[in-house]
């Protein structure tokens, strides 16, 4: 084994032979014992941000690096899993780094990791070309991921782009920064594994706007198996901890189309490993890569890239 994979199975023995306890126990104190500024930053983040559980050092709330020693002792084997299937070492070394970083908050690994030579999503050591593209943009925002990708490829790469977005005014805005295209479908629908319902929950930061069963602004939720009938080659997702939900609704899709896909695996601890698995469930012939696009303190934007073999 190579110095990578030395460090990873040993970070795989030590939460294979924890109990839960002494985990927890020991993230606590690995915790406590960063700079307090940093400890600061963190509990403000998770404070905004509620993916991961609340952590207040003052209010004995730890509720954050509880889910996480859960998810390390519960899931270990899962994670070994996925560090076997991954195909390069620079996705091997992340997945090393961000599992480092949730035990001893580990600052360094993750700053090596963050991939500066190219836009997010966008990887051309990955995907070098793109052509005739139906490109599905869940999580569309203002269009950002859309122009990254013409930038990225060119105007001439796609035969059609699907933009999705749950928020109506960020929609429009979507639709002004993109007048001067053609073949744009603009959806103003949430995609999850079924056809309904669904409420927005808004957050202060707009990026960050998610799906909720309660509410007063009624979204239309569907699949993409059954809202969009033409090939798709290409899926990028970015939809706030509705992932795994969106991939159970274009199971068919991606069974006979085999799309790249581009999803966003850091808005739940367990989707790092159950989004991999659901793809390479519903169709084995996948190459799976990670690149890291967040920054040094905690691991966000982190992508999962889904390439036919």
């Amino acid at each position: 084994m190579n110095e990578i994979d030395v460090k990873f199975y040993s970070l795989m023995d030590i939460f294979k032979n924890c109990t839960y306890e002494e985990l927890l126990g020991r993230i606590k104190l690995n915790f406590l014992t960063i700079p307090e500024y940093c400890q600061s930053i963190l509990q403000d983040y998770f404070a905004r941000f509620t993916f991961w559980g609340s952590l207040d050092v003052k209010r004995g709330d730890f509720k954050e690096i509880e889910l996480k020693a859960l998810t390390l002792k519960r899931h270990y084997k899962d994670f070994a899993w996925l560090y076997k299937r991954l195909e390069d070492y620079s996705s091997k070394q992340l997945l090393f780094a961000i599992l480092n970083n949730w035990y001893i908050y580990d600052f360094n690994s993750l700053k090596k990791a963050i991939d500066y030579k190219y836009k997010h999503y966008f990887d051309f050591d990955l995907i070098p070309h793109c052509k005739d593209e139906v490109f599905v943009d869940l999580g569309a925002y203002t269009g950002d991921s859309v122009l990254d990708y013409l930038a990225s490829y060119g105007k001439d790469s796609y035969k059609r782009i699907y933009c999705y977005d749950i928020t109506g005014e960020i929609l429009d805005t979507l639709k002004v920064n993109l007048a001067t295209l053609d073949n744009i479908e603009y959806r103003h629908k949430a995609a999850k594994d079924r056809r309904g319902v669904i409420y927005l929950d808004k957050n202060t930061d707009p990026s960050s706007n998610r799906t909720s069963t309660k509410g007063k602004e009624a979204v239309e939720c569907v699949s993409l198996d059954e809202d969009i009938k033409e090939k798709i080659s290409l899926i990028k997702m970015d939809i706030e901890g509705d992932e795994l939900s969106a991939l159970k609704g274009v199971k068919e899709h991606i069974k006979n189309d085999c799309p790249k896909l581009l999803i966003s695996v850091y808005h739940n601890n367990d989707h790092l490993w159950q989004i991999p698995r659901l793809i390479y469930r519903n169709n084995k012939d996948y190459k799976f890569f990670l690149r890291y696009y967040g920054g040094d303190l905690y691991p966000t934007e982190v992508v999962l890239f889904a390439l036919p073999k």
